[in-house]
């Protein structure tokens, strides 16, 4: 008998053909953890409208960012787990995708027939959220083995340090009039159904800005990645960042904590098209903090999380 570890991320089309990109964005945008609306009004609307148009024009955006190794979030995820399979050598450490492959139920279950007799899940998300955890809690549970599921990390020290090094290298570097902290936005619907997901993000921005030297009144959280018409929480960064040119703030450092690797997000909607925007609007220097990522300070403090939930 031995002790299991299953880092979920959130997935990646197979290949970024339209026809992969489609299958994707299916099963993604069916999750009524992600889409509450309901199914008899959601789907016709899915299949009718948005998959039709919005797949081409992903595939395009996965084509930018895809690289030999394939999708980066993938990719770097494969990378974390090599890194803590080495850490934790009597574990039996997998990774698994909310959507796509490898599937969760499938490798929690074929680990347990691999004899591990408790596997601890967790999910690679620093601050919970109904959209990205309850799946991932829903589908392990079913898997009906011994699990024990760490529902977020973000207020844990050593990961905000770790954060903290990360923005504090590009500080360095540069002399920025603003830090913007940009999370992944959820509709405001779900915060006001009780989602503790936005004051999570909150005390992230105001943990690690304690352990940076940067100053208070030139950092900001905003939200980013909205989709569809309902209300996200706000400021959005798209917004925020044309507003601070405007006010003659055009040096931006922008990091993004609820992403813990490169991904469709930081590398084609921030790099290339938020950063577009912002130089369109006549702002100077753009720099995004890197991810976690492959830093191996990571995933020590994954498996150092891990072996204390055991």
């Amino acid at each position: 008998m031995k002790n299991g570890l299953l880092l979920v991320n959130l997935g990646s089309p197979s290949s970024p053909k339209t026809d992969d990109v489609k299958t994707y964005l299916k099963e993604f945008l069916s999750d009524q953890n992600v889409i509450e609306m309901p199914k008899a009004i959601w789907q016709p609307i899915l299949k009718g409208m948005i998959l039709p148009t919005r797949s081409w024009r992903s595939a395009t955006f996965y084509k930018h960012i895809w690289t030999k190794s394939g999708s980066p979030l993938v990719a770097y995820t494969q990378i974390i787990r090599d890194q803590v399979q080495n850490l934790l050598p009597d574990w039996e450490v997998e990774m698994a995708m909310t959507y796509g492959t490898p599937k969760i139920v499938d490798t929690l279950k074929k680990m347990h027939d691999n004899g591990c007799n408790q596997t601890v899940v967790i999910p690679l998300f620093p601050q919970y959220t109904q959209s990205t955890h309850k799946t991932i809690i829903d589908k392990a549970k079913s898997a009906n083995v011994p699990i024990k599921i760490i529902e977020h990390f973000y207020e844990k020290i050593e990961y905000q340090k770790i954060l903290a090094q990360h923005i504090q290298k590009s500080i360095n570097e540069f002399e920025y009039d603003q830090l913007l902290f940009s999370y992944h936005g959820i509709p405001t619907a779900m915060v006001k159904n009780g989602d503790p997901y936005q004051k999570q993000c909150e005390e992230t921005t105001t943990a690690v800005s304690k352990l940076i030297n940067f100053p208070d009144e030139k950092i900001k959280t905003v939200y980013q990645s909205k989709f569809g018409p309902m209300p996200w929480l706000k400021p959005y960064l798209k917004n925020e960042l044309s507003q601070l040119v405007a006010v003659g703030k055009r040096n931006v450092l922008i990091v993004t904590p609820s992403f813990i690797a490169d991904c469709l997000e930081t590398l084609e909607e921030d790099n290339v098209q938020n950063y577009q925007s912002f130089k369109a609007s006549g702002g100077d220097r753009f720099k995004l903090v890197e991810p976690m990522n492959d830093d191996p300070k990571f995933s020590q403090f994954i498996a150092n999380l891990a072996y204390e939930a055991k």
